[in-house]
């Protein structure tokens, strides 16, 4: 066997994925991924490091005729007690998960999508009924507003229930480290690599419809517009972050399972265990920003204003993520 199979072999055999082995030698997953493709050579201390971590000698690492040896080493694994055995993904776990995020995220993206632009037809009638445009009284015009609202709620909760419910048996994907095995890694790169063009135009693409979205709102305020205006820009604006959003999950939401499946960035062993302790307050965090946001707006019936609460929410939930955590990194 050569160097790149005797790491893949030795690392299996410890039940470590490949970003705990690049943990205990200090450099990034993607030499070890590099090492184990055969792509390039550790140098001479890593050898000897991996010596040590694995309980081989040096030599059977570096002559390629020397097969697996019984000797009296101590393993790391033994030595430390922190590393246990790590679930394995096959090749066909690998592709199914692929396969059901690419037919759900569209579907989940679609009910994200909804729940944006759920207040547009109250907003508009609004805007037609205050400006004499529509012959309806206030009453009948918030009615059919409200209908269009909870229709757009009740629809998207439809979605995320018996779409996003497909998903469960791969939660511990984004919540747990593993391992993949022989092949894995090399299939999802090659896909990412595929879809990599199409999530940069999606997200290149979302985030201009953001910006866009505001230009024409800003634009008719500062000029002193009519309500109806303004109103219906407010209407643009959130028809076009609606668009935006579905981008962001039915695209850029598929290219990140490849990211999730070789625990890379966001997905690394340590981002997750963040995650999972942040997990309760950021639940919290957007139910209660839900309740505010739909509390403000039916006691004011500024629907055309209180879109503002989101943005804000946006900026004011990275600034705690953030501080939550400084205070984990703290206490660990």
């Amino acid at each position: 066997m050569i160097l790149a199979d005797k790491i893949i072999n030795e690392r299996k055999k410890n039940g470590w994925s490949q970003e705990e082995l690049a943990d205990m030698l200090d450099v990034s997953r993607q030499s070890v991924s590099k090492w184990e493709g055969a792509q390039s050579i550790p140098d001479l201390s890593k050898i000897l490091k991996m010596a040590e971590i694995f309980g081989v000698s040096t030599d059977y690492l570096l002559k390629d005729e020397m097969e697996p040896e019984n000797n009296s080493v101590v393993p790391y694994y033994e030595q430390h007690d922190t590393i246990s055995s790590l679930r394995k993904v096959s090749m066909e776990e690998a592709s199914e998960y692929i396969a059901i995020r690419k037919e759900v995220l569209p579907k989940v993206g679609l009910g994200v999508f909804l729940c944006i632009t759920c207040p547009v037809v109250l907003i508009l009638l609004a805007g037609l009924q205050n400006a004499g445009i529509i012959g309806i009284t206030e009453n009948t015009a918030a009615a059919i507003g409200l209908m269009f609202l909870f229709a757009q709620i009740g629809t998207a909760v439809w979605l995320f229930i018996s779409k996003g419910g497909k998903l469960g048996k791969y939660e511990y994907l984004e919540k747990e480290a593993f391992d993949t095995e022989y092949g894995v890694d090399g299939m999802v790169r090659e896909r990412m690599a595929s879809s990599e063009p199409y999530n940069t135009k999606a997200l290149t693409t979302g985030v201009l419809l953001c910006i866009l979205g505001c230009v024409p709102l800003v634009i008719t305020s500062v000029l002193g517009a009519s309500e109806f205006v303004i109103v219906s820009m407010v209407a643009l604006l959130l028809l076009l972050v609606g668009c935006a959003v579905y981008m962001f999950v039915s695209i850029c939401g598929v290219h990140s399972s490849y990211k999730i499946l070789l625990q890379t960035e966001d997905y690394t062993y340590e981002n997750k265990k963040k995650n999972n302790k942040l997990e309760p307050l950021t639940r919290i965090y957007w139910l209660a920003i839900v309740v505010i946001y739909l509390a403000v707006s039916f006691l004011t019936e500024r629907w055309d204003m209180t879109w503002i609460i989101w943005a804000v929410s946006g900026v004011l939930f990275a600034l705690i993520k953030v501080i939550g955590e400084a205070l984990i990194n703290t206490r660990d």
